[in-house]
Order: structure tokens, then sequence, then C-alpha cells
């Protein structure tokens, strides 16, 4: 498991769409400041004690982000996740309800207090709780897909 975040320029500006997108929706915080330096971003958003993950608008969403916390419960490194389709991420019995989730979040924009299972690598399910998922979306209001932060039950 990495230490510290993957490093490019898209992916900064990813994390900078997860951090706004998910104020101006719910008007709280992600993180203390989304103003902050790529680096501090990345580093904030990696070290963020929930977990959080991202994808894309592919006709099968793939994940291009999990923080540290992510990929420990899911078991997996950031490449690996990287490429990994989203609905993958609850197993089959599960996946309609997280399909309706999602139809939801991108009709309201964002859903909270959200609870669901999901499955790691391994085959281990995991509950995760206090989930809050929202649509990415920038300043002009272009669709760049959907974001979720979240704790496991323990």
């Amino acid at each position: 498991m990495p230490s510290s975040p993957p490093s490019d320029a898209a992916l900064d500006e990813r994390l900078r769409l997860i951090a706004s997108s998910y104020r101006c929706l719910t008007g709280k915080e992600l993180i203390p400041s989304v103003e902050v330096a790529a680096p501090a971003l990345r580093r904030a958003m990696w070290e963020l004690p929930r977990a959080i993950v991202a994808h894309g608008t592919e006709a099968d969403p793939v994940f291009f982000y999990g923080n540290r916390l992510a990929l420990q419960l899911f078991e997996m490194n950031f490449g690996e996740f990287v490429r990994l389709p989203s609905r993958l991420s609850a197993e089959a019995p599960a996946q309609e309800a997280r399909e309706k989730l999602l139809a939801k979040v991108a009709q309201q924009g964002y859903v909270e207090n959200y609870s669901g299972m999901r499955i790691a690598k391994s085959g281990r399910r995991f509950m995760i709780t206090d989930c809050t998922v929202w649509n990415l979306a920038d300043e002009l209001g272009g669709y760049h897909g959907q974001s979720a932060v979240f704790v496991a039950a323990p």
C-alpha cells in the first residue's frame, strides 16, 4: 500500500472537482480548504480518515480515485482500483440497490446517510455507513461522474 497519493496534473484537477462539488452541493467542507495547492490537497484527500472514491462517466463507470482508506477497505492498490468498474464494488444482489441510489444522486445532486454492503478483492464483505454520494460537476455545470465519502462499520 503506497504511503503517498499518486501524483499527476489530471488527477489533481479531479481531486479539486471532488472537493469543490461536495462543498457546492452539501454546503460542507470535505477537507479544511479546497483552495490549497495541489500537493497539499492531494495529501489531505489521501489521508482523510474517511474513505473517498470517485468514478467517471463511462457507460459502465470505472473508479478513477480511491484514497488510502478506500484502498485498504477494498484490498487493492491504486492501479487495480482505477480499473475497477464501480458496480463491482457491490455484490450482484446489492447492485440493484446501488444503481437506484446512483440514479437518485444523479437526479437530486447528492444523497446523505446511505449505508450498504460492499465487497473487497478477497471476497470479504464490509458495510459502509454515514455515506454521502454526490455528483461531480464543474463550475459550468458539466457532469464528470460521482463521488462518495464513507466510513466502514466495525
